[in-house]
């Protein structure tokens, strides 16, 4: 799912955030946003949903492509 980690990151330097700023917003480590962006983990649904409000990106925006189907 690299494409949601690039899609976290892009819209997190679009808006104009460090992985810091975002850490404190959404009360997690810095580590774990760069895990998020880097694709090692994901954020959980809550802050998934919390981070489409905040970048005002649909859920499907910030996942497109993350789910492939095969045709």
């Amino acid at each position: 799912m690299l494409e949601l980690a690039t899609q976290l990151k892009g819209a997190r330097e679009k808006a104009g955030y460090s992985q810091n700023d975002l850490a404190l917003i959404l009360n997690v480590t810095r580590q774990a946003i760069s895990k998020w962006e880097t694709g090692k983990t994901y954020p959980d649904i809550d802050n998934l949903v919390f981070l489409s409000d905040f970048y005002q990106l649909t859920l499907d925006e910030l996942v497109k492509g993350s789910f492939k189907r095969n045709k």
